[in-house]
């Protein structure tokens, strides 16, 4: 019972992962997002029911601009640490890719995320644990949708509303100027802005 709830895990994850790097504008098959639980299970559970992670890794290319790769890595360690940051970088460069993504279990070590941040000149990595992605956040209802503003679309916006940067609301460092559009009861729709700083 317990390969199984890990399966049902697996496939929400997979699903969300999948999800999230087709809205960040890469091609991503819709029978990627829409498998059922027996399919996913068909296809990557052995006879005992266990997932084997390493077939979950993938990469895809940007729907605008093909040379733009990124690659999923989904690590077998629960506890990811240098030696499993040095395989996906030693993927990202066999491949020639210059965006990842590593999906860990349960936890990364602080020397891990220093590799991350030590090789973010050469590499756009992301991270993330295997429950944060049980749930695509945004896609629910309650989260406002969020766009980036082209550098164009900066400008045109600090302009329209005689606005200097450091005015808009600050959001994390790693998150650009973006639009957040709210329903509202008085307008139909609301729009903010933020910038990161």
């Amino acid at each position: 019972m317990p390969e199984q709830d890990e399966t049902a895990k697996l496939w929400k994850v997979n699903r969300t992962i999948h999800e999230l790097v087709k809205d960040r504008g890469f091609q991503v098959a819709d029978e990627e997002i829409s498998m059922d639980l027996n399919t996913f299970r068909q296809n990557f559970a052995n006879n005992g029911g266990v997932v084997d992670r390493n077939q979950l890794n993938f990469y895809t290319n940007s729907r605008v601009n093909p040379t733009d790769q990124i690659f999923v890595f989904f690590s077998e360690e629960k506890n990811v640490g240098v030696k499993t940051m040095r395989k996906l970088l030693s993927i990202l460069e066999e491949k020639a890719i210059q965006r990842g993504i590593i999906v860990f279990p349960t936890t990364m070590t602080s020397s891990a995320r220093k590799v991350i941040t030590a090789m973010a000149a050469q590499y756009r990595l992301e991270e993330f644990s295997e429950s944060d992605l049980l749930v695509n956040i945004v896609h629910h209802t309650l989260v406002p949708r969020h766009d980036i503003l082209s550098a164009e679309e900066k400008k045109i916006l600090l302009e329209k509303y005689r606005l200097k940067e450091t005015q808009l609301p600050r959001i994390q460092l790693a998150d650009p100027v973006v639009k957040i559009t709210r329903p509202s009861e008085t307008s139909g729709r609301y729009a903010s802005y933020r910038i990161c700083f």
